[in-house]
């Protein structure tokens, strides 16, 4: 069963948040992700309004998990840390 990151992000650094940019892509490649949004145009219909919306497919939930664990993305979340303020939930998709 598929499932997903739903992440929002504000970047407070962009040049620091490129490295993040750099090392992510290599632990979203290894664990079968698929971007189904990422930053464009929102517009907030109810609650806290966010700057930067991703939505990320994973074929399961293991895989999903697997990717948030693997060194490539911990390294990434890493260079992240001062560069972005970042939530990020793992839901599994229905069936």
């Amino acid at each position: 069963m598929t499932a997903y990151w739903i992440a929002h992000v504000t970047v407070t650094d962009p040049l620091a948040y490129a490295a993040y940019q750099a090392l992510a892509p290599a632990a979203f490649a290894t664990h079968g992700a698929r971007f189904l949004a990422r930053g464009g145009t929102s517009e907030v219909l109810e609650g806290q309004s966010l700057t930067r919306h991703v939505i990320i497919e994973f074929p399961s939930l293991a895989a999903a998990k697997a990717c948030y664990d693997s060194p490539e993305y911990q390294a990434a979340r890493k260079a992240r840390s001062r560069a972005a303020i970042v939530s990020v939930v793992i839901v599994e998709g229905i069936a």
